[in-house]
């Protein structure tokens, strides 16, 4: 038997900043640059107006961190491709950090501590009362009409995340019977070597349990006023924590956006798309029933993002993981991406991009494919994680953008492997590809190319190591976070609430 072997590597994504140069890697485009909104001119605000909830003594901490990264932040011993120096916020952003005293809430001080009277007796109890403190104090800094900050540090001491972190639900025979199947469904999956579908599939502890995480984020979504979790780990400067230099860049990416910053995009090539990524996730109504919504992730070509959940379904006793869309779910669905983006970009997309972890069945392309039936150019891609290994020539595996096709027929992206921005793999074993299996008049070529430019696409942080492409990478989260929310829509569909 023949068997036809095409290798090709795509060219990493030049990323658009703020001025002319194009660069594959945000911390040098920000460096060159600025972040790509310096092109909104006069629209664009000079600072970025910090909130910060906490602890007294974490509220100080933040606030010298907040000042330290106003500075030059230098790499312990010697600077790489990897570990460059945090240039200082305004230097990369071109905007202030401003954190006025009156936009800081002390949870505890020496009069008064309610923090540790929250966190007494049974820990699930504690973690709604915790969540609770928080939240009232995040909902009296968003109710502000005047000085209202864009974005609020929750500062998290270690003794609270110890407790409440993540707190085991008081669960229903029926909700046990249901996290057991949960379990079985990703234990036949034997494709998934390393575990990569758990960066972006509910598992069983998040059906059994609450995150404290997804809690606050949920009553942000509530209040309308995007938030960052702050803990030691950002703060101190301890040997198991990263590099200060790697936290600062990271740490001010995703403050950016969170603000409402745009810090770079993809450029314009082609028709105006929306990249749309499909998940499911188990949740529970008031009424405690367990249904199964899907979630979709959707990305403008401009990077901008919004999250919708669908319809919940009844969850039969014998569903697996590979559950699918009725076909009049999968066109409400996709109806409610095309409001959503004609309300955020003011027009239709004339190209839709699905992405999926499972197959597309015929009930889902009949009802995607109704709902799109005005849009010029769409395409279902399915990405699995594969055992398909290739080597090359010396000490480092395949570079990242390699796709690899057998036959004509079937096609492998890497998304990790060797990077040559950074000079090296910086991953811990051999990188894992994905299969791209795509419908549609487009090829996989083109999907392929598509999934590695998303990959870039992360607001969140600074790192360039993403594996899925954000489309797909925050659906574990987004569900939990809506899970949190309770049955009704949120008002505010934003990604940077979900982040």
């Amino acid at each position: 038997m023949t068997i036809d072997l095409s290798i090709i590597e795509l060219l990493p994504p030049r990323l658009q900043f703020g001025g002319a140069s194009a660069h594959s890697d945000p911390k040098a485009g920000l460096l060159a640059a600025g972040p790509f909104d310096l092109r909104f001119g006069s629209a664009r605000k000079d600072h970025v107006h910090v909130g910060i909830i906490g602890p007294a003594d974490q509220v100080a901490a933040a606030r010298r961190w907040l000042e330290r990264c106003s500075h030059e932040v230098p790499v312990l011993g010697e600077p790489s491709l990897l570990k460059r120096p945090f240039p200082g916020f305004a230097e990369a952003f071109h905007k202030r950090l401003v954190a006025p005293d009156a936009s800081s809430i002390a949870l505890a001080s020496d009069a008064n501590d309610d923090l540790a009277h929250a966190l007494e007796g049974d820990a699930y109890q504690a973690f709604q009362r915790v969540v609770n403190l928080y939240a009232d104090a995040h909902a009296r800094l968003a109710s502000r009409e005047l000085n209202r900050p864009d974005v609020v540090l929750m500062c998290i001491p270690e003794n609270v995340f110890n407790k409440v972190s993540s707190v085991e639900r008081k669960t229903t025979e029926e909700e046990r019977k249901r996290a057991r199947a949960i379990r079985r469904a990703r234990e036949s999956n034997q494709l998934d070597l390393f575990g990569m579908l758990e960066e972006v599939e509910q598992t069983p502890e998040d059906f059994l349990k609450r995150d404290f995480r997804h809690a606050l984020k949920a009553r942000a979504l509530r209040n309308r006023l995007p938030i960052q979790l702050v803990t030691d780990a950002l703060l101190k400067d301890k040997e198991r924590n990263q590099d200060p230099a790697t936290r600062a860049w990271n740490f001010a990416v995703g403050l950016y956006y969170k603000a409402g910053g745009v810090p770079w995009r993809l450029p314009p090539s082609g028709p105006d798309t929306c990249f749309v990524g499909i998940s499911f996730h188990h949740f529970r109504t008031t009424r405690r029933a367990i249904v199964r919504s899907s979630l979709a992730q959707a990305f403008s070509s401009d990077g901008e993002g919004f999250a919708i959940r669908g319809e919940g379904v009844p969850v039969e006793p014998d569903q697996a993981r590979n559950i699918h869309l009725s076909e009049q779910q999968a066109f409400e669905l996709s109806e409610s991406v095309l409001d959503e983006f004609e309300l955020r970009t003011g027009g239709a997309p004339m190209r839709v991009v699905l992405h999926k972890t499972s197959h597309f069945d015929p009930a889902e392309r009949a009802g995607f494919a109704g709902a799109l039936k005005d849009i010029p150019i769409v395409s279902m891609v399915t990405l699995v994680p594969s055992l398909f290994r290739l080597l090359r020539y010396g000490a480092y595996p395949p570079k990242v953008g390699t796709l690899c096709t057998i036959n004509g027929d079937r096609s492998f992206l890497f998304t990790s492997g060797f990077m040559p921005e950074l000079g090296t793999y910086p991953g811990p074993h051999v990188p894992q590809p994905f299969e791209v299996r795509c419908l549609g008049t487009e090829s996989a070529l083109a999907a392929a190319q598509d999934v590695l430019n998303l990959t870039r696409m992360n607001w969140n942080t600074a790192d360039i190591r993403g594996k899925w492409p954000v489309s797909l990478s925050f659906a574990r989260r987004v569900g939990g976070i809506l899970d949190e929310y309770g049955d009704d829509s949120p008002a505010e569909t934003s990604f940077r609430y979900f982040v």
